[in-house]
């Protein structure tokens, strides 16, 4: 990209080129207006269709059940993968061998083995050898010690789609390294709007590079099955998870099927076209208003699962559901779902309640709901892809990389990937690169910060409870700059305070997000996306710094765009480094000057989404020519093409139109809250560990604390009460509700009863010392039956007439029982407009 010579600056020629769209992925003669004929490179073959039929005629209906049923590791042993024919288990995010996070590759692969085993050892004429999948979705994330790629938006940013074969290769070697034959990778979204909480696991919002990294991946790492460390791919989420209105995670989509089929299938074509054998459903639903469709919740969907996917594209693998997908088509449940069998699904991940799933589908198939048809072809294609995976000739363990520790290593792999990854925003006066006789301060508590490094999806789902001794072969930024400018010349302190900089020739200040995966990190649409924002510490270190009058480089991790324009302003230097996962010498590679003084590595990474100019931009797909992105998509400076960037406009947005919805929990919890178990004076955080469980205090308890599930995967707290105490959503600040109370605003939350209460149970709302209303919800709960769940409503007037301040409410939940009761709490928040929603409760 060249600059404007009048004006030398990056920002003149981003505002004229700011509307300029981007490339599509076909020509408009081109433009397709149905789904495609694909061919594989993977061909049928007939002695392997004739052996599958042959198993198939053995097979009781029992053992085909067992074949499409996934369970978690947590949730199953070998035996009864023997017992009940199971044909695939999974570990889902923060799942490890005897739930040890730092379990050993050979730890991995003894279970491995043992799942395997036990498959083979059933009563069926032909035993069927069971399949374990797992998110390796940047590396082998789960995995101890393994090496952590960048996550795809940094992929996204090389346009190296030969690199992106060989990460694809040596995560295949990593995870058959652990007996593993199956990854959940890659992820084709073409993310349109960076509010999504999985903005950082899509490519680019380039659907043609999109394709051609899905086209590469799924070649490196499950290519024909002929080397040994090939394993099976999954194309996800299908379809259109990266199209949902506001970028709402498992939302709903509104694009037309021309726009479906043209810019979110085109990651498919290219997978399925070098032969993917899984492909995974969606949870988004989509609705072309346009066309007059609804085609409701993908795992429902017959037309596309089937009619799409497999007749008109010609798709002859297995389709899997995500984690208790099913129960999100109207009329299902986490254990039962028809309608998604139906609609296609071959394999169904069902992590809890996979006993009660077979006896329903049994039931189902045995009274006619589902044809024993359907049925069949599920279990061809399960048995297809297991016999092309040579999954029946050799045990997890018979691999070469079986146990071996190096082999989850390809440390150099990710070195030249994160290189290749980092887009240069900003080089004000050339102060990159580093010189290496420089002084440097380095700020911000992400310098020596993995887990803010390697994001979601890394040894946890969340990303979070992990320090650094969780990364065992990782470098940090600050171990990096240490080790390639020696310990001497660098000086660290994370906030910029208490130290003097003018002292140094330098300050190089990390920040950004925290980490998150999936719902967790979305952004509401009634939110800005500045990061200052969300991060204000992070805007403080950099004034600290900045105050000192020395040139500032900032290295920005994030999983999206965001808008960053005071940082920028802040700083001389700025590179949007992404999530760069575990080699943090990538960064000092291309930041520090060569041993002649020169740039050892230049940037090459360009934008794979545009970055916003203002805290409220438009969608990427539906440009707004008052609100152009401040740098457009395939950006980036270099030290052998240097531009400046002149100062730009600062808005400080405390919001994106109307507040309508305020968060106070769900799964994690939700800035500035935080959720408690109190009682008798003391109180006790509950944290971020989904894994966790807890019994409070230890002596005498009063309360029991796990995880567990209502809507998605461990989105709730389940409570147990076991004498008095308070279930408390605490603020770190007083939060003023009267806005959300003129626009009827109400406090909503959905909950399962366990145990129905034994007398009242209260949600209240505290606002200081001796100010707290509320009702007694016991009523509502005791008409539950034990795994019901229901949305509670509770008007915002209601708690104003019990004596509650909405001007300066403390804590907006409180849940508060005396006798023996248990119950699971998520969705919590206060939402306008909804005192006549479903589930209110009656104020008295």
């Amino acid at each position: 990209m060249s600059v404007s010579s009048a004006r030398k600056t990056v920002l003149a020629l981003c505002v004229l080129t700011a509307l300029a769209a981007q490339a599509p992925a076909v020509s408009a003669a081109e433009r397709l207006q149905d789904w495609p004929r694909v061919t594989s490179a993977i061909a049928a073959d007939p002695a392997i269709e004739a052996r599958v039929r042959t198993i198939v005629g053995q097979m009781t209906l029992a053992q085909k059940i067992g074949q499409m049923t996934q369970p978690e590791i947590k949730q199953i042993t070998p035996e009864q993968v023997r017992t009940y024919y199971i044909g695939s288990v999974l570990n889902g995010g923060g799942s490890w061998p005897g739930m040890d996070k730092h379990a050993s590759v050979a730890d991995w692969v003894k279970l491995a083995d043992a799942y395997h085993a036990a498959s083979l050892s059933t009563d069926a004429r032909t035993p069927v050898p069971v399949i374990w999948g797992t998110d390796a979705v940047h590396g082998h994330s789960n995995v101890y010690g393994a090496t952590l790629f960048p996550h795809n938006i940094g992929l996204g940013a090389t346009r190296d789609a030969a690199l992106i074969e060989r990460i694809g290769a040596a995560t295949g070697t990593a995870t058959r390294a652990t007996g593993i034959g199956w990854v959940f990778a890659p992820t084709l979204a073409v993310a349109h709007d960076p509010r999504w909480g999985r903005t950082y696991e899509s490519f680019s919002s380039d659907p043609a590079v999109v394709r051609e990294f899905a086209t590469a991946y799924v070649k490196g790492a499950q290519g024909r099955f002929t080397a040994d460390g090939n394993v099976v791919a999954t194309a996800k989420h299908y379809i259109g998870d990266g199209a949902t209105d506001n970028g709402r995670d498992q939302g709903e989509s509104t694009v037309d099927k021309a726009t479906m089929i043209n810019v979110h299938g085109q990651g498919y074509f290219g997978a399925l076209g070098e032969g993917v054998q899984t492909v995974m459903a969606s949870f988004n639903s989509w609705n072309d208003r346009a066309g007059g469709v609804d085609y409701g919740k993908m795992h429902g969907s017959q037309v596309l699962l089937t009619g799409a996917l497999k007749d008109k594209m010609g798709f002859d693998g297995f389709v899997v559901s995500d984690w208790n997908g099913i129960a999100q088509v109207p009329g299902c449940r986490n254990d039962s779902c028809a309608q998604a069998i139906n609609a296609g699904i071959d394999m169904v991940m069902v992590p809890d309640d996979w006993k009660a799933f077979i006896a329903n589908t049994m039931a189902q198939v045995e009274s006619g709901e589902i044809p024993m048809a359907r049925i069949d072809d599920a279990v061809t294609r399960i048995l297809r892809v297991k016999l092309r995976a040579g999954l029946f000739d050799h045990k997890p363990s018979d691999s070469q990389f079986a146990g071996d520790s190096a082999a989850v290593q390809h440390r150099e792999l990710a070195r030249e990937a994160v290189r290749e990854s980092l887009v240069l925003l900003k080089n004000q006066d050339a102060v990159l690169p580093l010189k290496r006789n420089a002084r440097v301060l380095v700020v911000g508590e992400s310098a020596d910060n993995l887990s803010n490094q390697a994001g979601g999806w890394s040894l946890t789902w969340q990303g979070t409870e992990n320090t650094n001794a969780d990364f065992p072969n990782a470098d940090s930024v600050l171990g990096a700059l240490r080790a390639e400018l020696g310990a001497a010349q660098v000086t660290f302190n994370a906030d910029a305070k208490d130290i003097d900089a003018t002292q140094f020739d330098v300050v190089v200040a990390v920040i950004g997000e925290t980490p998150y995966a999936e719902t967790n990190g979305d952004i509401l649409a009634s939110d800005t996306v500045s990061h200052s924002r969300a991060q204000p510490k992070d805007l403080a270190v950099l004034k600290a710094a900045a105050a000192s009058g020395k040139p500032v480089v900032t290295v920005y991790f994030s999983g999206r765009p965001m808008y960053t324009n005071d940082l920028l302003n802040l700083s001389q230097g700025f590179v949007a480094a992404w999530l760069p996962g575990s080699e943090g010498k990538g960064i000092t590679d291309v930041l520090v000057a060569g041993k002649d003084g020169k740039a050892a590595h230049d940037f090459t990474g360009r934008l794979s989404f545009p970055w916003p100019g203002v805290p409220c931009p438009a969608p990427i797909d539906r440009p707004d020519p008052k609100r152009p992105p401040l740098f457009t998509f395939g950006y980036g400076l270099s030290y052998a093409q240097p531009a400046q960037v002149a100062r730009l406009p600062e808005v400080n947005a405390d919001h994106c139109g109307e507040v309508t919805t305020l968060p106070i929990f769900n799964r994690l919890d939700t800035a500035p809250f935080s959720l408690h178990i109190a009682a008798n004076g003391a109180t006790q955080p509950l944290g971020n560990d989904l894994n966790a469980s807890l019994r409070w205090p230890k002596e005498k308890p009063v309360a029991e604390v796990r995880t567990v599930q209502i809507n998605t995967q461990q989105d709730a707290r389940e409570v147990t009460w076991l004498a008095p105490a308070q279930l408390i959503a605490r603020s770190t600040s007083r939060r003023n509700l009267s806005a959300l109370a003129r626009s009827n605003g109400a406090l909503q939350f959905d909950v399962m009863v366990q145990h129905q209460p034994a007398s009242a149970v209260k949600v209240t709302m505290q606002c200081g010392t001796g100010c707290e209303g509320g009702v007694d919800i016991a009523s509502t709960l005791a008409s539950l039956q034990p795994g019901q769940k229901r949305t509670v409503t509770i008007p915002l007037a209601c708690f104003a007439s019990k004596g509650v301040d909405l001007g300066a409410v403390e804590a907006p939940f409180v849940v508060t029982a005396d006798k023996p009761f248990a119950a699971a709490f998520t969705q919590v928040r206060v939402a306008a407009k909804a005192d006549k929603a479903e589930g209110v409760v009656a104020c008295r």
